[in-house]
């Protein structure tokens, strides 16, 4: 285990507001990982894509950044537009 892993696991066990905010950062990050490795795998470039998605460039680079508070619709359509489907699981 790395320092910072040492350090994230001490700091979840003794700030439960850190360990809440850093999950909650850790699922928008992967999720934005997914969707852009998505968009790559595809061929598409992010300007394509916000084309296609008729937005701007800069919320296909936020999106796939940051992907906290993107509603069901928004992910269906970036799902549809890179021809992938959208599954949505509940563990």
């Amino acid at each position: 285990m790395s320092d910072i892993e040492k350090y994230i696991a001490k700091r979840k066990q003794t700030d439960a507001e850190f360990a809440e905010d850093f999950e909650s950062g850790y699922v928008s990050f992967k999720l934005g990982v997914m969707l852009a490795q998505a968009r790559i795998a595809s061929g598409i470039t992010p300007a394509e894509l916000a084309n296609r998605l008729n937005v701007d460039e800069s919320i296909i680079v936020k999106i796939e950044n940051n992907a906290e508070n993107i509603g069901i619709v928004t992910l269906e359509k970036y799902a549809k537009a890179v021809g992938k489907q959208l599954f949505v699981e509940l563990k």
